[in-house]
């Protein structure tokens, strides 16, 4: 498939041009600002569909809302009828196209051009009256606030608010990418307005107070909840304004003469992750636990676990190795420790379903001593 896109060097379309530079059935042919409008026809040569997301949203002259969204809208449908061929077309068109701005005028009129386009041909038109799309590689201060918000809280500057309580509706980016592919790909649609799923609803408040929780991280180790909706939209959103300088950042590190302690990430409510080392000979541990539980991963070197039931006194000891990853689970009410018994460095993984608290750790000291 040979697939036309404007405003190929937009947010949207940075973001389109990836998706579909991984297909290996599609072509790209990408329109941009240093292309003129006379350039569409040729361009349209064997195009098997159009992605329509050129347009002009903060011009210094108003005039240019006509020339860059009207007149090119009907440039494009006047080229698309001189192929002779029924293409699709795709539109980002804007909720704004239901207002009275000069933007939304101009959305609105090249939504207009397209619906005359599509009576007049046949030609499926899709328009998509989106609302504030985030997401990687948006311009700060001028594509979306969230934008604004995640460069400037990633590098400690200030963001102005001045409605904590005004309600932001939003799509992500990954979300409208995969609606335009899917519409390519043959998903049947109504039309010719479709809508992106889902829409989130946000107060600007409550973004910036997830973005500063995001930055926090850092310090208190603890992660937000980023694995589905919104928070991991915005979580991904967050990191890609992060400049290369701060990819990484440390973490602090307990050690003694038998080895370190290093605490990875925290939840609120799933514990932490965490690893320890061990020189050869070493034991570690020595205590049990009445809720708390924890799961072991060697990854390097030779352990062996021991157990002693704090009732009954029964033992267990078994051995792992790095070379065979296998888990070990801590049991309340068993006394635990393990022992590097290697010749090298044991290096071990660490999950433990709660925070430390140093005020209630759940922790109490007994060796567990050797098999009777």
């Amino acid at each position: 498939m040979r697939v036309l896109v404007t405003g190929a060097n937009g947010f949207i379309g940075k973001n389109l041009l990836l998706h579909l530079r991984e297909r290996a059935d599609v072509e790209v042919v990408a329109f941009t600002r240093g292309h003129d409008v006379s350039d569409l026809p040729q361009m349209l040569s064997d195009v098997d569909w159009v992605f329509h997301l050129a347009g002009i949203n903060r011009p210094e002259d108003p005039a240019e809302f006509v020339s860059g969204n009207i007149d090119l809208t009907k440039a494009l449908c006047e080229a698309i009828r001189s192929t002779g061929r029924n293409i699709p077309v795709v539109y980002t068109s804007s909720i704004q196209a239901q207002g009275s701005s000069d933007y939304g005028a101009s959305k609105r009129g090249a939504e207009g051009a397209l619906l005359t386009h599509q009576e007049s041909t046949g030609c499926d038109v899709y328009i998509y009256r989106l609302p504030n799309v985030f997401g990687k590689w948006a311009r700060p201060n001028y594509n979306s606030v969230v934008a604004t918000f995640c460069h400037n809280i990633a590098r400690d500057l200030p963001i102005q608010i001045n409605d904590p309580a005004a309600l932001l509706k939003l799509v992500y980016i990954d979300d409208v990418v995969d609606d335009f592919i899917s519409l390519m790909d043959g998903r049947a649609e109504s039309g010719p307005f479709v809508d992106v799923e889902p829409v989130y609803q946000i107060t600007l408040g409550d973004l910036a107070e997830q973005l500063t929780r995001f930055k926090a991280t850092r310090d208190n180790l603890v992660t937000e909840p980023v694995g589905t909706g919104l928070t991991r939209a915005l979580h991904s959103t967050y990191l890609s304004y992060l400049p290369p300088d701060d990819f990484s950042y440390a973490v602090p590190q307990h050690g003694d003469e038998r080895g370190v302690f290093v605490e990875m990430l925290k939840t609120r409510d799933s514990g932490q992750f965490s690893f320890f080392t061990a020189k050869p000979g070493v034991t570690r541990g020595g205590h049990y636990h009445h809720s708390k539980t924890e799961k072991f991963l060697v990854i390097k070197g030779n352990a062996c676990f021991r157990f002693r039931h704090m009732h009954n006194g029964e033992f267990y000891e078994l051995r792992t190795s790095g070379d065979s990853p296998e888990i070990v689970e801590t049991v309340p009410g068993w006394t635990h420790d393990i022992t590097n018994e290697g010749d090298e460095e044991l290096v071990c993984m660490l999950w433990a379903n709660e925070i430390f608290d140093p005020q209630d750790p759940d922790t109490f000291a007994c060796p567990v001593g050797t098999k009777a």
